[in-house]
Formats: structure tokens, C-alpha cells, sequence
């Protein structure tokens, strides 16, 4: 190695030496508190497929049992046997426990169970369970009563689909995944774009290794969590043969393997990379094995990030066909970029040789990695919102914006490494020597840490300086000491170069700094993956609305003559029902004679009829409250419609009648 930069003082003590790696460790820890805290406000995962509709609706009340109960939602997901259950007040089975019949038209996603005939009046519970198009599941439950409300022995669930200790587990696999693929292709796209040598040192090759382990352990821990996930909930699940077969079989379990095969094969390209590619001299030879490993390796990265967008929020909702590949791009753009900080960063602080040229050529690769970050995210952030509100008023929305101000942070602090950068060049710092050091040399220095390097120096210092070339060739063990003494001496000597030079340690400060908000942009945006994009939140909440929304404003007002034929037998009914909706109402109703005085009557009753749904008559017995005047404050309209509204009058004990009316009813 030959230094060409500016003189630096005294050697640094061992405190010294070991204060940025004990920096690191804190940085470390903070990162840690971090992602825990990402972790706790994360809760199980957000539904990705959202019920829209129901028959009967939650909270109806109907007067005869349905043959069938349907649901229906925003978009395709998966369902099998009980999947949907019905259970009746005492919570038994109340469907025939068949698989759900699927009744989709055209673009509505509808499914349906049927009924034992002769169910008894009382409130039924529909619990199901599903998975959505984008592998993650979702559940729910709602109660509508049969005659009248009844009490009910069924206890609603109180947690959602994919949550509990499964749950969590699921999701730091998730976390893992994504970290070790960053790892792992911005680590070696690190080495092969900008230092080659830098394939023969130790830090870098465990930083590499590392995160294809990670990689692989999450992938086959999200392999057999995968049943239990979506499923039971119950941890021992994750090792039912039936239930890993059935995981097999779905889109999400083809991804997973997909994975773990093409991580065999990116496990050949580390051991190329890491083993004749590091070894090789020639420069022809190396030149075209770097176009065969950057191309293989690209394929590689290209595949793996496939599996994410061939399961995950790409591969439904508008414009797969688009989505997808968009998607790996993005996710091949963040890996270069962060992966590539934290070889950088590892680089900085292990690997005491690291040229300003390599530290120039990844900033630049840096750089167009953050432009295609932004245009591909722009492109999803469209997709998944869909309208400016959604930015705001859905938790997708909200979890983007604290995405996009933490790139916005990591690019502003990005801009004062490319200073540090420049400085560096300019100032001619370290370059790389023809005769860096090779085999014995480079291991033990890249092995040794700063406190054994300054131990063994203070060793090589007290050596017998007349110790000959013979005395050594005598003992060949003493030889070999000397060797990795020597080496522990030149590791530590560069090591003084680099921390003496102001450029770079402001440059591993920036670095590090860096890596810390890529850390916690990786947990925002392994978060985000797993929550309900806004613009499916918003279609879910508009269908509930127009479900659930009044087709008239303000108290229904009913006026109805009627004669019942018997002396003092005409009289006009006039009824108002409040709020005039679907559910609970007030129901006052008052009966004047023919000269409008009020008039007592032994009975009036009532009974609504939705003939359009087949719903009713359901019969309502008013109170009387004073003469005249009759009231009922727990009317239950199940559903908006055009109901008929009949009442029966009853003037004597042989003169009666009924009258109805038609009403909107919202």
C-alpha cells in the first residue's frame, strides 16, 4: 500500500481504534429499540380483501330463515371448507358444513353457504375466514337475527386472522426476508460494480454470506409458518405435513420454493464470487467473468425479488401485468442501493484499503438506484392509493407518507456523504497498491480486531530484532508467527492511515448515519407491505356506505285513512318512524277520527313487507301511551328499500281492517 494522504499525528491508542466499532454497536442497539417499536404498532396483519356486502346484513333482523347466508367482497380470495360458518344461539352448526358455493358474476367476488331447513327464531353468528389475492388472510363475523334479537352463547372473535404469537413470528420472518435479499444482492452488486478487490475480503464475504443465510432461514421458517398463518393460529401447526402440502398448492407456498431454489443457485454464485473470481489475477480472464457473474447474478436478484411480486400487492388489484415488473425493479433498486451502504459501511470500517474510486463508483450507482426508487414508487403509491384523500385518511396512505419523509431524510444525509466523497478524491486519500496483501497476510489482518491487532503489534515490537533469516527457517512455526505478526502490524498501520484521514471518518460517519435510517425504512416498508392498500380501504368503505346509506333524509311520516265499516268506524291513521332507516327506529303513531280528535281503538297493529326481498311481513305491536296515541321505540328495519307498511285497526270486537302504504325507507 503506498499513502499519499495528509500526514496524521500520533498512532491512535486501542481505545481509539475501537471507538467507531463500539459507535457502530450502539447505532446498533438504537436500531434495535427501533424495529421493536415498529413491531408493536405493526399488530397482525391488515386485511387485503375486504367484505363489502352481505345477505342477510349484519345486524338485520328477517322473519323467516334464508336458505343461504352470501358474502361478498372487494376482491378474489381464497376459501375451503369452514370457511364460513353460521352458528346458531347456542353455538352449533347451523350451515350443512359444505364448502362454500362460489356465485361470482362478473367482476363481484360472492360466495355462499347453505342452511339446515327449520332453523328456530333467534341471533345466528357468521364467522369466516379467508385468504386474500395477496397472500395475506383476513377475517371477520357479524350477527343477524331470525323472528327477533336473541341472547347468544357464540363469543365474537376479538383478534384478527394472522395475528397472536404466529403472527408475530410470521412478520419478523418477513423483516429477515427482506433484509437478507438486501444484503445479499446490494452486497454483492457492491463488489462487482464498484471494488472487485474487495471480493477477497473477509468482512465483505461475511457480510454477503450472512444475509443469504438469513434469507434462507426466513424463507423456510414463512414456508412452515405459512399453515398456522392462515389457518389455526396454533404453533404446532407449522409442522402438520397435510397442512404444508395444502401451502404447496397455493400461490404464496409456489413463491417460497421458487425462493429456496433460486437461492441454491445464488449460493453457487457467492461461492464464485467469493472463491475464483477473488483468486483471479489475469485481468482479460476476471473482466469476462465479471460480465458472466453480473449477468448470472442479475437473473438471480431478478427472480428472487419475482417471488415477492408474483404474491404479494403487484400481482392483484389494476394493472398486474404492469405492477409486477415495476415492482421487482423497485425492489432490485433498493437492494443495490441499501445493500450497497452496507457493504460500503462494512468496507469503511473492516477493510482499512478501500479506494476513493470504489466509493465514487457506488455513490453514482447510488444515485440512479434513488431515481428509479422514486419513479417506480410513484407508480405504486398511484396504484395502491388511488386518490389524494387516501393519503390522509387511510393508515396505507399514512404509513407512505412516513416512507417517503424518511427517503427524503436518507437523501439529504446521502448528499453530505458525496461531499465526504469528494473531499476524499480530492484530497488523495489511500489508493491500492499492485501488492496489496494476499493469502496468509490478508487473512490474519482481516480476521484480527483492533485490540488483538495492537496486542499483537506490541508483540512484533518486542521480537528479537537480530533474529536471522536462518533462526527462522530453523523453526518454521516461529516463521509462521513472525508471518502473521508482520500482517497483524501492516493491518494496524492502515488502519492508523485511515483513521488519521478527517475525509474518511466524516465519510463513515455519514455512512453509518445512512445505513441507520435505511434500517428503519426497511421496517416502515416491510410494515406497509402488510397492510390494506388505500384505495381497497376506500372502495371496501364506499360499498359499506351505499350498503348502509339512507335512501330518504329526516323521520318517515305515513298518513292513512281507513273505515273499518262499523259505527265510528272512520279514522285516519298517521304514523312517523325515526330515523327512517335501516336498523333501530322509534315508531309514534297516532289515530284521529273523521273530525280529528284523537281516537281510542281495543287494537292497531302493524307489519312491514320488503316484497322485492322477499322480507316480511314482520309484525310490530305498537304500545299505547295515551288515547290515541300509540308507540314502539325497537321497530328493526333490516335493510333500505321500498317497504309496504300495513296497519290494522280494529274499532269493535267484529269491525277491522287494514290499510297499507308504500314508502321509501332508507
Amino acid at each position: 500500500m503506498t499513502a499519499t494522504a495528509p500526514p496524521f499525528g500520533p498512532p491512535p491508542s486501542g481505545p481509539a481504534i475501537r471507538r467507531p466499532l463500539a459507535a457502530a454497536g450502539t447505532l446498533a442497539a438504537l436500531l434495535g429499540v427501533v424495529f421493536g417499536l415498529l413491531l408493536a404498532v405493526a399488530g397482525p396483519a391488515s386485511a387485503h380483501a375486504a367484505l363489502t356486502g352481505s345477505d342477510p346484513q349484519d345486524g338485520a333482523v328477517i322473519a323467516t330463515a334464508p336458505k343461504q347466508v352470501t358474502l361478498t367482497f372487494s376482491e378474489q380470495v381464497a376459501v375451503g371448507k369452514g370457511s364460513i360458518r353460521i352458528l346458531d344461539p347456542n353455538g352449533k352448526r347451523a350451515d350443512t358444513e359444505a364448502a362454500p358455493l362460489d356465485l361470482h358474476s362478473g367482476s363481484t367476488v360472492k360466495y355462499g353457504v347453505a342452511l339446515h331447513t327449520g332453523l328456530p327464531d333467534g341471533t345466528y353468528t357468521v364467522a369466516w375466514q379467508a385468504v386474500s389475492a395477496d397472500s395475506h388472510p383476513v377475517s371477520g363475523a357479524f350477527t343477524f337475527s331470525i323472528g327477533a334479537p336473541s341472547k347468544t352463547t357464540v363469543a365474537l372473535p376479538d383478534n384478527e386472522a394472522g395475528g397472536g404469537l404466529v403472527g408475530t413470528l410470521y412478520g419478523i420472518a418477513r423483516y429477515a426476508a427482506y433484509a437478507g435479499f438486501i444484503v445479499l444482492a446490494g452486497g454483492a452488486a457492491f463488489v462487482l460494480a464498484c471494488w472487485q478487490r474487495g471480493a477477497g475480503a473477509r468482512p465483505l464475504q461475511r457480510l454477503v454470506v450472512r444475509g443469504w443465510m438469513t434469507l434462507t432461514a426466513a424463507t423456510l421458517a414463512m414456508l412452515l409458518l405459512r399453515n398456522p398463518y392462515t389457518g389455526s393460529g396454533k404453533l404446532a401447526d407449522a409442522f402438520d405435513l397435510d397442512g404444508l402440502q395444502a401451502v404447496l398448492d397455493t400461490k404464496p407456498g409456489a413463491a417460497l420454493v421458487s425462493r429456496l431454489l433460486l437461492l441454491g443457485a445464488s449460493a453457487l454464485f457467492i461461492a464464485v464470487l467469493f472463491g475464483a473470481y477473488a483468486k483471479r489475477e489475469d485481468e482479460h480472464e476476471k473482466k469476462d467473468l465479471t460480465f458472466g457473474l453480473a449477468a448470472g447474478g442479475a437473473v438471480i436478484a431478478a427472480g428472487i425479488a419475482g417471488t415477492w411480486a408474483l404474491a404479494e400487492h403487484a400481482s392483484t388489484g389494476i394493472q398486474p401485468g404492469i405492477a409486477m415488473p415495476v415492482d421487482v425493479l423497485h425492489l432490485l433498486a433498493v437492494a443495490t442501493w441499501l445493500g450497497g451502504l452496507a457493504a460500503l459501511l462494512v468496507a469503511l470500517y473492516r477493510t482499512p484499503d478501500v479506494t476513493p474510486d470504489a466509493v465514487r463508483r457506488f455513490s453514482r450507482i447510488a444515485f440512479c438506484s434513488v431515481l428509479v426508487v422514486v419513479a417506480t414508487g410513484i407508480y405504486q403509491s398511484w396504484r395502491q392509493l388511488g386518490s389524494w384523500s387516501a393519503l390522509t385518511d387511510t393508515g396505507y396512505g399514512q404509513l407512505l407518507l412516513v416512507k417517503v419523509g424518511l427517503v427524503a431524510v436518507l437523501v439529504g444525509v446521502a448528499s453530505f456523504s458525496r461531499r465526504w466523497t469528494g473531499r476524499l478524491a480530492a484530497g488523495g486519500a489511500v489508493t491500492e497498491s499492485p501488492t496489496a496483501e494476499t493469502g496468509a497476510e490478508a487473512d490474519a489482518g482481516a480476521e484480527a480486531d483492533a485490540g488483538a491487532e495492537a496486542e499483537t503489534e506490541a508483540e512484533a515490537d518486542t521480537a528479537p530484532a537480530s533474529l536471522s533469516d536462518t533462526s527462522t527457517s530453523q523453526d518454521p512455526a516461529r516463521a509462521v508467527q513472525l508471518a502473521r505478526q508482520k500482517a497483524a502490524v501492516a493491518t494496524a498501520e492502515k488502519k492508523r492511515v485511515r483513521d488519521a484521514d478527517p475525509d474518511r471518518s466524516g465519510l463513515r460517519r455519514s455512512v453509518l448515519a445512512e445505513v441507520g435510517v435505511a434500517v428503519a425504512l426497511l421496517a416502515v416498508t416491510t410494515i406497509l407491505t402488510s397492510t390494506e392498500p388505500g384505495r381497497t380501504e376506500e372502495e371496501a368503505a364506499r360499498a359499506s356506505n351505499a350498503a348502509a346509506a339512507p335512501a330518504a333524509s329526516g323521520p318517515v311520516n305515513l298518513t292513512l285513512p281507513f273505515d273499518t265499516g262499523g259505527e265510528n268506524g272512520k279514522g285516519t291513521v298517521r304514523m312517523d318512524i325515526d330515523p327512517g332507516r335501516s336498523g333501530t327506529n322509534a315508531l309514534h303513531l297516532w289515530i284521529e277520527d273523521a273530525n280529528g280528535k284523537a281516537m281510542d281503538v281495543p287494537e292497531v297493529k302493524l307489519a312491514l313487507t320488503l316484497k322485492s326481498k322477499d322480507i316480511g311481513p314482520l309484525p310490530v305491536v305498537p304500545v299505547r301511551l295515551t288515547e290515541g296515541h300509540w308507540t314502539t321505540t325497537g321497530l328493526q328495519i333490516p335493510m333500505a328499500g321500498d317497504w309496504t307498511v300495513a296497519a290494522t285497526v280494529r274499532t269493535s270486537d267484529i269491525d277491522q281492517t287494514t290499510v297499507d302504504k308504500n314508502v321509501k325507507i332508507g
